[in-house]
């Protein structure tokens, strides 16, 4: 499995995000710095022609000497005509030639293969022309220069705000890697729930579903234990009995006693595979979070199609099994679910209610259209359930018969569970008509 770092990439994507704004600022701030780099010296040259204006009244050759000295002095060139044509002084450095043939405002020229950024201007009586002149070169220098001392803390601020940024992330997502380590921690045999008061906020629903995780996980791992010790106590008598009837056979000298313990061999044999079919029934029931096929099938011809199997079993014991149908009733019942299931809930109730109804007795089974879904009632003239024992009754392997009927106290469970699967309901109470158990499973529409 490839596994990625969500550290790493929240800082990659940071310092990404920061590095780009850093750099379209950095070249917005370079650009305008040396704009205004070119503004400053271009005021300059216009402060010195003034400056040289006050000074015309001196004589020419030493206004050279009078001028303001400062670092970018020998850069500077200046030309002070009379009219257009004669020269009357002039800067070290700066050419015979008329720097620029523009003699009003900002313009560049080329003189003698030397670039030059110059400044024009005549005095008020129109008798002088000044021209104050930087070399371009020397220009470029001093706005790189002041361009450059601006973006040295840009430069040196990206790395140390990249380390900042790591070391911010590393501390944030500590909390994660403690979480980890206490889920790592947990055993597998006694889950806990995760402290979430010191959890990040944006974590805080994936801690809360795995809480809810474990607590369905500690609740099934408890349900299998009590299953698997309920089913061993359970087995335990049947093959007791399987052991005692063969051995009784085994060591049987006459052919009545054998026939006799082969025969309850015979039935303790059935009676521990139907524990076996139940237990494994209710095995795979309680594996399933929910159905998962659905189909629509009829619950009606389901319902008649189930009872016809139990018909020999009801008649063998004397018990008469009637399926109550109103003409209005007789249409199809539709019902989204499992019909392999819906089939093993049917049987278990009309098998529960044969088996507790004493011989002579009826049972009824009626399916009825109520607002808001399905009831199937199944209703006995059995002895019924106390009302105080009804809900220890839905319990598994709790038998209430104290008249040594067979039954291993699974049918209702299986029942109930099943009815959880659709969704449905499970209502125990007594039968107005018959006067036994009455359980009624009230399935919802759709």
């Amino acid at each position: 499995m490839n596994a990625y770092s969500l550290r790493l990439r929240l800082l990659i994507g940071i310092l990404a995000a920061v590095t780009l704004a850093w750099t379209t600022v950095s070249l917005i701030a370079y650009r305008e710095a040396r704009h205004e780099a070119e503004e400053l010296l271009d005021a300059h040259l216009s402060q010195s022609a003034t400056l040289l204006f006050a000074f015309l009244g001196d004589e020419a050759d030493e206004l050279g000497e009078h001028l303001p000295r400062h670092r970018y002095d020998k850069k500077v060139a200046f030309q002070i005509w009379e009219g257009e044509t004669r020269l009357l002084t002039h800067s070290v450095g700066a050419p015979e030639a008329r720097l620029s043939a523009s003699s009003d405002g900002f313009s560049n020229a080329n003189v003698e293969g030397k670039a030059w950024r110059v400044f024009s201007a005549w005095d008020p009586s129109h008798r002088y022309l000044v021209q104050v002149a930087d070399a371009a070169r020397s220009r470029d220098q001093v706005s790189e220069e002041i361009a450059w001392h601006l973006l040295l803390p840009l430069v040196f601020g990206l790395p140390i705000l990249g380390l900042a940024l790591g070391v911010f992330v590393i501390v944030a997502f500590r909390p994660l890697e403690q979480l980890a380590d206490s889920i790592g921690a947990q055993s597998a045999e006694r889950l806990q729930p995760i402290v979430l008061r010191t959890a990040p906020r944006e974590i805080l629903p994936i801690l809360e579903h795995l809480n809810l995780l474990f607590e369905r996980v500690t609740r099934a791992q408890e349900d299998e234990r009590r299953f698997t010790a309920d089913a061993a106590h359970e087995l335990r008598t049947p093959l007791a009995v399987i052991q005692t009837h063969a051995e009784v056979a085994s060591a049987a000298s006459d052919d009545a006693t054998r026939r006799q313990a082969l025969d309850s061999l015979v039935t303790g044999s059935r009676r521990a595979a139907h524990l076996l079919d139940q237990l494994l029934t209710l095995a795979r029931l309680d594996a399933q979070a929910g159905l998962p096929e659905k189909e629509t099938c009829d619950l009606r011809a389901l319902l008649i199609e189930t009872v016809a199997t139990l018909i020999p079993a009801a008649i063998s014991k004397g018990v008469e099994v009637e399926v109550v149908e109103e003409p209005a009733e007789r249409a199809s019942v539709n019902l989204n679910g499992a019909p392999i299931l819906l089939q093993v809930l049917v049987r278990n109730l009309v098998d529960n209610a044969i088996s507790y109804t004493p011989r002579g007795g009826n049972v009824r089974v009626r399916l009825n259209s109520i607002a808001g879904g399905t009831c199937l009632s199944i209703s006995d003239s059995g002895p019924g359930i106390p009302e105080a024992k009804r809900a220890e009754a839905m319990a598994r392997f709790r038998r209430l018969d104290e008249n040594g009927h067979e039954g291993h106290g699974l049918g209702l469970s299986i029942v109930a569970r099943i009815a959880e699967l659709h969704g449905a309901t499970v209502k125990l109470g007594t039968s107005g008509e018959l006067g036994g158990l009455q359980v009624e499973t009230v399935f919802p529409a759709g």
